[in-house]
């Protein structure tokens, strides 16, 4: 459909687009970038019957998104996000997964008081709880550990330049109320939506000359998508990690892959080894102590974890780690702090970023960061 004759009421632009796109898998279309831009948008405005948000989204995955479908649905997005930009040149945006960690203790979020030590000012976003697998989230280990979770993005950037902190984090119930709003009807979709590709992308807080886009990925079709994906949300450069659980700290024990690109330009791929930093773990990730499993999980990929315990777990050993306690945190924070602290042009090599973030680690003094 031609973008002069879209309608202007966004139910009627809705039905136009669901009639389209959920017709089987051999009659369905695609629909354009601005189309999916404007029906994402009434969606996150509460403009649409939650019957048909749950239709266009299913639709979507069933018949597979376009790529100008990703950006439209993206556009709608950064649109409705509560942005702004930071005191400080440059930052560093680590979007962890929002759904979380059933399988490992997460320590990417203690990136951000360990890469501050070092001068990167770095912002980490999420939720409290979100589906496929409703996991220990970046939000809960920070809370955990004392760290502020409720502010608002012009509260977060202030953290950001505050010379004590440096690093922040931003919760999506306050840099995009529709899309949070929107948590329960995506739990009774069950299935994952193009949401979960995007959501990551938000950029709720920018540099004065560079943002720095730093996720992870599982599945091999994904990092050509976040990388043409961030360059539509306007990130510098990204930094797309195959990490565990489709974070941004790869595997421990074995030679793991990143894709990068610099001045939005194209993704080169490069492999990190762990051994080669001097990472000797037998383990893939952090371990999941025994204390926090409960009776079963409520389904194949809802793990049976006590989430709170969890999260305390998770944050005890961050701050250990912070501390210079030697373990699986600590080699975590190296390996994926020297990816990152290459990637932004602070080390000439991996090897001497991990001998950087080694210092800090050993020091002691990120953990006063943790605030």
């Amino acid at each position: 459909m031609s973008t002069d004759t879209l309608p202007s009421d966004p139910k009627l632009l809705m039905r136009s687009i669901i009639q389209r796109i959920a017709t089987g898998p051999d009659l369905s279309k695609d629909i354009s970038r601005t189309e999916a831009h404007l029906g994402t948008k009434a969606i996150i405005d509460n403009l649409i019957d939650p019957v048909q948000v749950g239709i266009y989204f299913i639709a979507l995955r069933m018949k597979r998104e376009t790529m100008d479908e990703n950006r439209g649905v993206l556009d709608a997005v950064l649109e409705t996000t509560r942005r702004v930009t930071a005191d400080v040149d440059e930052v560093v945006d680590i979007g962890d997964p929002y759904d979380g960690y059933t399988r490992c203790l997460p320590a990417a979020p203690f990136l951000g008081p360990l890469l501050a030590e070092l001068g990167v000012h770095v912002v980490s976003h999420g939720l409290d709880k979100v589906g496929p697998k409703y996991g220990v989230t970046v939000r809960h280990v920070l809370q955990a550990a004392g760290v502020p979770v409720n502010l608002s993005p012009t509260e977060a950037a202030a953290r950001l330049a505050d010379p004590a902190i440096g690093w922040t984090y931003v919760d999506q119930a306050n840099s995009n109320p529709g899309m949070h709003n929107l948590i329960p009807l995506r739990t009774q979709m069950i299935k994952r939506q193009v949401l979960t590709t995007v959501e990551v992308l938000s950029k709720p807080i920018a540099g004065k000359k560079l943002t720095h886009f730093v996720t992870g990925y599982v599945h091999k079709p994904y990092p050509p998508i976040y990388a043409e994906l961030a360059r539509v949300a306007g990130f510098d450069t990204a930094c797309i990690v195959r990490g565990v659980e489709g974070g941004v700290i790869p595997s421990l024990r074995q030679t793991g892959k990143y894709f990068h690109y610099h001045d939005r330009g194209n993704e080169v791929e490069a492999n990190i080894d762990p051994v080669a930093l001097g990472i000797d773990q037998p383990v893939r990730a952090v371990p999941l102590p025994g204390s926090v499993a409960t009776e079963e999980g409520a389904d194949e990929i809802v793990a049976a974890i006590d989430i709170k315990a969890t999260a305390h777990a998770a944050a005890e050993a961050g701050i250990l780690a912070l501390k210079g306690d030697k373990g699986a945190t600590y080699d975590s924070l190296v390996l994926a702090g020297s990816i990152i602290l290459h990637h932004v042009g602070r080390a000439a090599s991996v090897a001497d970023a991990a001998a950087q973030i080694r210092a800090v680690l050993d020091s002691g003094k990120a953990v006063a960061r943790v605030q």
